[in-house]
């Protein structure tokens, strides 16, 4: 399959979603040409922040893949992916994103990211959510632990 095919999946799972109270996203994983995760947009129907398409791909395709990294995969979304989905998608470490609407196109209907790109760029300190650090004793045992242990696996 093609990658305008492929493409036009994404953008069917996105069709669908909006259809039935999901939002306006879909996106799939690939792997060797063959389609090993599926993702639709399922936030407002699971009370999860978090399940965007891409996510939700994600989290398919490693399933599927017994894994937790997509490096031989590529991803299809049919939008591009806000923040939380870029840092997931760097994790996942895939070999390419393919993606239909902008961001600015999206931002016209009501998703507007804008305000995240502009509240990671500032020192923790000036973002409007108030973010705190507080250390107790051994507040660092658990990275100590890792950094010692050579029972890990790295990613």
């Amino acid at each position: 399959m093609g990658k305008e095919k492929l493409m036009e999946r994404a953008i069917e799972i996105a069709q669908k979603s909006a259809m039935t109270d999901g939002g306006p996203f879909g996106a799939i994983v690939v792997k060797d040409g063959k389609i090993i995760g599926v993702g639709r947009n399922e936030v407002t129907t699971t009370n999860d922040p978090t399940a965007h398409a891409e996510m939700q791909a994600i989290r398919a395709a490693c399933k599927s893949l017994n894994r937790f990294q997509l490096t031989d995969c590529e991803i299809y979304t049919s939008c591009e992916p806000c923040p939380m989905c870029i840092g997931a998608i760097y994790w996942a470490r895939p070999k390419a994103v393919y993606y239909a609407a902008t961001k600015k196109e999206v931002a016209q209907i009501g998703f507007d990211d804008h305000f995240i790109y502009e509240q990671i760029a500032l020192p923790v300190e000036k973002r409007s959510m108030k973010m705190v650090q507080i250390c107790p004793d051994n507040y660092d045992l658990p990275f100590q632990i890792w950094k010692d242990s050579s029972d890990k696996t790295s990613y």
